[in-house]
């Protein structure tokens, strides 16, 4: 039987087995990677097919050489382990009514229903639904105490009543060998909420490798693994879930390259899985390929006109271009297609944003929020917009809200070093500037930032903004800002040698990009001063013509450069 085929019969399986234990968004992604695989032409016709995208632009930009690898082995060529098997109760036929009524109740959200009519109940389907209705029981109340005690985006510390029973039970059946891999699931769901994150992992490593597809599972291993060393320290088996679960790690972990080789390896097999694009999407994001994601965007709404999820960080795009019209109908779309799902709220939010209606921006952020009170993007987005309305307080507390969520957000660092700045306060603004640059080195913006910082009055740092600048124009500095401040810098400093080097590369920029403007009279003016210093008349004579061709004062100081030029050469020709 060949990879496709074997991955093909696993994921059917495990859809069903992880929808009959109510771990419905594993079930979702589950089916969702099934559709993913390319069909057996010789089994379905087109008509049967579900996605018809053999001509994708998508699959072959992003095809490797590895791919035929995958004819005979399993995604990034790790060994197949054999398919576990997931064991049934001894007692499921005395137990399948009570457990039909319990996941009905659970289905209509009576968490606590569905626990009562399980209680006598021993079977390990129904010792797991029973404990995770009663840690859904739990976050429900949570949630409503919040609501209560603080306003649905305010601060608390409330917690859920219910993992210490659930982890005293989880326990005791896992040291006496009693427990199946979705309680071990369970069990690091709820260590991991106490802050028992080592023990967290080592059970939710017991669950993968018993039961490999269950990506909740794997989710909640990834976000315990916030370094490299940590990933690698991990014992799991080799199995094609492995490297979704690596690729995903590698991006958390800002490896973005890594990220990359590993989705292009697994399309060998999940040719049409839209998750998988969503992913190199993000991936490309993080690297500022924002013609890339757009086409990438682009396709996933041919394919998946519903889809709401991750298009928040397509209209995060749109709204850097400047898209105006597609980021309208982005939003128009998502308002008929689910109006209260947080990412929907948040795309309206860049529509207005964009508009320059920050108000009417930061009241879908916070509708967000209501939505989803850990939405990091709301948070950040929302920063910003307070920024733009010059409401400092507001736009520090949203980006620290975002940054408890998530310490690895360079964004939010980065905006909470805009706001300092702001307030005039550069010490404060260096320091969350570096924790920026730190998570995301490779974004000349955030180097930008951090040497705008050493330049104010009260740093006056100028050699460590001359060091950033350097790292900006080193990290494909679109605006091209770190070439003339550079010139600018080392110009100031004294050092014509160096400023001209930078000018004059500043200047070959502009020029193949077309732009003018008053970045480009400077570089002009100061070569031709240059030059001119430097006795290389000709070349200063070029840059001083082209400056006749503006209006204003520099037309006038070219005019007196020239005679000056043409006055010395008329002195070196002169015999002695």
């Amino acid at each position: 039987m060949g990879v496709k085929e074997n991955c093909r019969n696993e994921l059917r399986a495990a859809v069903r087995q992880l929808s009959d234990r109510c771990l419905y968004s594993a079930s979702k992604w589950a089916a969702e990677q099934l559709v993913g695989i390319e069909q057996d032409p010789a089994k379905y016709t087109p008509s049967h097919t579900r996605f018809q995208r053999g001509s994708s632009s998508i699959r072959r930009r992003f095809r490797t050489a590895t791919e035929a690898a995958f004819t005979s082995t399993p995604a990034a060529g790790v060994s197949h382990v054999a398919t576990p098997t997931v064991p049934e109760d001894d007692n499921e036929a005395i137990d399948s009514d009570f457990y039909l009524l319990a996941k009905s109740y659970f289905d209509c959200r009576e968490y606590r229903r569905a626990t009562h009519v399980l209680r006598d109940q021993t079977g390990k389907k129904a010792v797991f639904l029973r404990c995770y209705a009663l840690f859904l029981a739990g976050e429900k109340r949570k949630e409503e105490e919040m609501i209560e005690l603080e306003g649905p985006l305010g601060k608390s510390d409330v917690v859920n009543h219910e993992l210490v029973s659930i982890e005293r039970e989880l326990c005791a059946l896992r040291k006496n060998g009693s427990i199946d891999s979705f309680g071990l699931y369970l069990y690091g769901l709820v260590l991991k909420q106490k802050g028992s994150d080592n023990l967290a992992r080592t059970v939710l490593v017991e669950s993968v490798n018993s039961y490999p597809w269950n990506w909740s599972a794997w989710s909640e291993l990834q976000s315990l693994c916030t370094t490299a060393e940590t990933l690698n320290s991990l014992n799991l088996n080799n199995h094609w879930m492995k490297d979704f679960f690596l690729a995903n790690a590698y991006q958390e972990l800002r490896m973005h390259s890594e990220s990359l080789v590993k989705y292009e390896n697994l399309q060998g097999t999940f040719s049409f899985s839209n998750y998988i694009q969503a992913q190199i999407a993000k991936a490309q994001y993080s690297l500022r390929e924002f013609e890339q994601v757009e086409v990438i965007f682009e396709e996933l709404l041919r394919n998946d006109p519903y889809r709401i999820e991750d298009m928040d960080m397509y209209s995060n795009v749109l709204y850097a271009k400047e898209c105006f019209s597609a980021l309208s109908y982005l939003a128009h779309r998502v308002f008929l297609t689910d109006k209260y799902r947080p990412e929907s709220c948040c795309i309206i939010g860049n529509y207005y944003s964009l508009k320059g209606q920050h108000e009417k921006s930061v009241m879908y952020f916070r509708r967000a929020l209501k939505l989803n009170k850990n939405y990091l993007s709301a948070w950040t987005l929302m920063g910003h917009e307070y920024v733009e309305m010059k409401n400092t307080p507001a736009a520090v507390d949203a980006y620290r809200r975002a940054v408890d969520i998530n310490p690895c957000d360079y964004r939010a660092w980065y905006g909470l070093g805009q706001a300092y700045e702001m307030m005039g306060m550069p010490f404060y603004a260096l320091h969350y500037f570096k924790k920026s640059v730190f998570l995301q080195p490779s974004d000349s913006r955030l180097w930008i930032a951090m040497a705008q910082c050493f330049e104010t009055e009260q740093l006056h740092m100028l050699e460590e903004a001359i060091k950033c600048y350097r790292r900006a124009a080193n990290c494909n500095d679109r605006e091209a800002i770190a070439l003339h401040q550079l010139a600018k810098l080392h110009a100031e400093l004294g050092r014509s040698e160096e400023a001209a080097f930078y000018y004059k590369k500043d200047l070959e920029i502009m020029e193949a990009e077309e732009r003018e403007g008053p970045n480009l009279v400077e570089a002009l003016m100061f070569l031709a001063r240059y030059y001119k210093a430097q006795k290389r008349f000709e070349d200063a004579e070029v840059y001083c013509t082209r400056l006749l061709d503006y209006s204003g004062p520099e037309k006038e100081t070219a005019k007196s450069l020239l005679r000056g030029i043409r006055y010395e050469m008329d002195v070196e020709h002169l015999p002695p």
